[in-house]
């Protein structure tokens, strides 16, 4: 592990930070219901949540991204998702409680998502966080696994990138840390299928739940 406290941290949104995989799964399902569709089990949909709406329509639909039905059918999933961004998403337990205690202290943390701000802000401000930093897939005209929003996001921190640590639950966001050059922090207990191994990622630092995250985040609190 690390020794170096870490002066910020930063987090991927889903999966990692936040819990959003209910409510995607229900957007996921409105899709196929208005498609005459059963529903797919949840922990089906759960898996390919980080891969974003385009991965999520294909499993819904079988619709390749070329296909021309599917453009029409992410906008169907995504305008159902943006009526219901916070209905049953949370921060993931026991990340809860240690970022409400971190935020207190004043300490420095941020949000590097490829989620649009137009579905993030209203889900942040329904769970009431406040990132010292905030960016969002379009925010920049690059996204991860590139690094520059990585860099954006210390930048106005006013932390140098050495100094963070970016944790996610996508190859994407340690390939963006590494770029980055930012601590790497893989965790296990995000959106990722049985053939996904986070501990072959190029990290620096695994952990295979949120307990065990969190237990390693409270050694710099003090």
């Amino acid at each position: 592990m690390a020794t170096q406290a870490p002066q910020a941290i930063l987090f991927d949104l889903d999966g990692t930070l936040v819990d959003t995989a209910p409510d995607l799964a229900s957007a996921t399902n409105a899709l196929r219901h208005h498609h005459g569709l059963a529903p797919l089990p949840f922990e089906i949909i759960r898996e390919q949540v980080s891969n974003g709406g385009n991965a999520l329509v294909t499993l819904a639909l079988g619709l390749d991204t070329d296909s021309s039905e599917h453009a029409q059918a992410r906008q169907y999933l995504l305008d159902a998702y943006e009526k219901a961004v916070a209905v049953h998403s949370k921060v993931f337990s026991p990340l809860d409680i240690w970022l409400e205690e971190w935020h207190g202290d004043q300490r420095l943390w941020g949000i590097v998502t490829n989620k649009p701000r137009r579905y993030t802000l209203p889900l942040l401000e329904a769970l009431a966080l406040q990132p010292g930093a905030l960016l969002c897939a379009d925010d920049l005209s690059v996204k991860k696994p590139a690094p520059e929003p990585l860099w954006e996001a210390a930048k106005r921190l006013g932390v140098k990138p050495e100094n963070c640590w970016y944790v996610g639950d996508h190859v994407r966001d340690i390939e963006a840390a590494v770029a980055a050059g930012m601590t790497a922090v893989a965790v296990g207990y995000g959106y990722m299928s049985e053939e996904d191994n986070y501990q072959r990622w190029p990290a620096d630092l695994w952990f295979s739940d949120c307990q065990s995250l969190v237990d390693a985040l409270d050694a710099f609190k003090r």
